[in-house]
């Protein structure tokens, strides 16, 4: 009586789901079948449930794998060649609907056929030679049977094709297949855990070697495998709780209930330092996936613009010796050596509402406008993962040169782990002049923020670099700044040899974690040193063990996650037709 007590405040009840348990054995899908087929009621035993305003569900994706699905898995258009996908029970039909009275194929060997239209018997041809494949299941890319057609490219010949599959004489419906579908379909018979199709996802999505290489580490199945695990420790740790609630007075138990505790404690601590790894490199991966945030800030007329438009390689920003041209954020988007990048130049800063004078030379007010943009740049500065602070080389009211720049825009880069400060305009001195300058710089200024007390100013010249005719390796300097830049990037997101496939962790799978963290955080505290007091409750450390496992099973969608669907829907949604 306990039990069930327990079981009923503790359980996620989902109504009406748990009539999936009081119908047993037959399946879920069975059962929701016969209510349309039986006028919207089923009976079990000596109760009937009647489906009152499709409580429920007719029909979802997962009830359709017995249906045949095709696609063009090629890109769309003009083609040397396009490939055509058929996936499930009619796969033999459709074969030899297409190639009439040729002997069945042999699995996994390439063969050239004729393509007839199913309908004209043998008279009318689709393609003259197609390469023809056949995958016997289980063991192909969606579990099921898989016929492939290499026809010729041309957009007529796709459409003939296309058209003419569901046509063929079939054991079952063919139709088109959802975007997904045919992953999905390998989720569905195990040949991937929803972690390898997250993987497969970003392979699709890569456009960056960055980004190629991290979806590849993700899909050697090692993350699903670990996840799994861990979910397999959590049950087994959570079974042995249960014991001792169940039949702790009437069995004697190897252990003491006090050390049975403390094994399952320890396992937790060890599950909850390696969830904490998994958080960081998820982190890690998500620089390479949605890209490195810059933030060029600095006074304005230091040259900003010109060293955006130099490192993006085109004119993204406008270039004017008027103060204040920038007013809002321009950003652009490059691929830096293998790493997604987004730079973004902000507006200059400078005080607001007063002059500026002294060695930086006088300069207007700034409207609400600018100002405004200001306040733009240092939020944007704020959320960047680098930070590139500008300053250059100019001369005062009586020809004196000194380095202009914004005490400000140095504070939030001291505020950044990763940041740069690029003196520009290293032509406009000597090379004894510049050494004096940036000496005097480090020490009188660099030295005094916080944060930026080692930090070496870079020097650079925007216009020897746009001097097309210069025989310099690196005129301007442009070069060692993207090399920094390409350091700093390896250092934001590589990870140790050991633990590479980490770069596969996703964001949902990063939440999840940190859902499936806190319950065993909760279970530590519900134990508290494992004397098992009076105070210790035993029941919900159980539970949170329960929370725990199933959260990891919506990692890999294995488990009591009874939530599948909707989880295949969101990672799916982003799949093209054929994949």
């Amino acid at each position: 009586m306990y039990r069930v007590a327990r079981r009923c405040i503790f359980t996620r009840l989902r109504w009406p789901q748990p009539l999936e348990y009081t119908i047993q054995p037959t399946p879920v899908h069975l059962i929701r079948q016969s209510l349309v087929s039986s006028g919207g009621s089923i009976k079990s035993g000596n109760r009937q449930f009647s489906d009152h305003g499709g409580v429920f569900p007719r029909e979802s994706p997962l009830q359709r794998r017995d249906d045949t699905i095709y696609a063009l898995s090629t890109a769309e258009g003009k083609a040397g060649i396009a490939v055509i996908r058929i996936s499930g029970p009619s796969s033999k039909n459709i074969y030899h609907g297409f190639c009439p009275g040729k002997p069945a194929m042999r699995p996994r060997y390439a063969t050239i056929r004729t393509l007839y239209h199913p309908d004209s018997r043998g008279s009318e041809i689709l393609d003259s030679e197609a390469l023809v494949l056949f995958f016997s299941n289980p063991k192909t890319v969606t579990g099921d049977d898989v016929l492939e057609l290499h026809v010729h490219g041309g957009s007529a010949t796709v459409k003939a094709v296309l058209s003419a599959i569901p046509k063929c004489a079939a054991e079952g419906p063919i139709r088109y297949a959802e975007p997904g579908e045919f992953t999905k379909r390998a989720f569905l018979n195990d040949r991937l855990d929803l972690a390898q199709v997250e993987a497969l996802s970003e392979t699709l999505a890569a456009e960056t070697e960055q980004q190629r290489r991290a979806a590849v580490r993700g899909s050697s199945g090692s993350l699903g495998r670990t996840y799994e695990d861990w979910r397999q420790q959590l049950l087994q740790a959570r079974a042995e709780m249960e014991a001792l609630i169940d039949f702790s007075e009437d069995q004697h138990f190897d252990e003491s209930p006090s050390s049975l505790v403390g094994n399952v404690t320890k396992q937790v601590e060890e599950i909850l330092r390696s969830i904490h790894v998994h958080e960081g490199a998820s982190e890690r991966s998500e620089l390479l996936r949605n890209g490195i945030k810059i933030a060029l800030v600095g006074p304005p007329n230091v040259g900003k613009s010109s060293f955006m438009n130099l490192v993006v390689g085109k004119e993204a920003s406008i270039v004017s010796g008027e103060s204040g041209t920038t007013r809002d954020i321009i950003e652009a988007n490059l691929d830096i050596r293998g790493y997604l990048c987004t730079f973004a130049d902000t507006a200059g800063f400078r005080s607001a509402g007063k002059d500026c004078t002294g060695p930086r030379g006088s300069e207007a007010k700034i409207g609400a406008i600018e100002e405004e943009g200001i306040r733009r740049a240092r939020v944007k500065a704020t959320q960047s993962d680098v930070i590139i602070v500008l300053a250059s080389i100019e001369a005062d009211t009586i020809g004196n040169p000194h380095i202009r720049f914004d005490l400000e825009t140095l504070k939030l880069a001291s505020d950044c782990k990763q940041r740069l400060v690029v003196v520009n305009k290293r032509d406009a001195v000597s090379e004894d002049e510049l050494r004096i300058l940036v000496r005097r710089f480090t020490e009188e200024v660099l030295s005094k923020v916080e944060g930026l007390e080692a930090v070496r100013p870079m020097l650079i010249s925007c216009k020897e670099a746009q001097d097309l005719s210069s025989d310099q390796i690196d005129p301007g300097g442009i070069r060692g700044i993207t090399d920094l830049l390409v350091s700093s990037f390896a250092s934001m997101t590589s990870l140790p040899a050991t633990l590479q496939d980490l770069h596969g962790v996703t964001e949902r799978q990063r939440q999840l974690l940190v859902k499936c963290r806190a319950h065993l955080e909760s279970y530590l505290e519900s134990v508290g040193d494992t004397d098992l007091t009076e105070d210790v409750d035993i029941t919900m450390a159980a539970e949170h063990l329960r929370y725990a496992a199933n959260f990891l099973g919506r990692i890999t969608g294995r488990g009591e996650a009874g939530d599948v669907e909707e989880i295949l829907g969101v990672i799916f949604e982003k799949f093209c037709v054929g994949k």
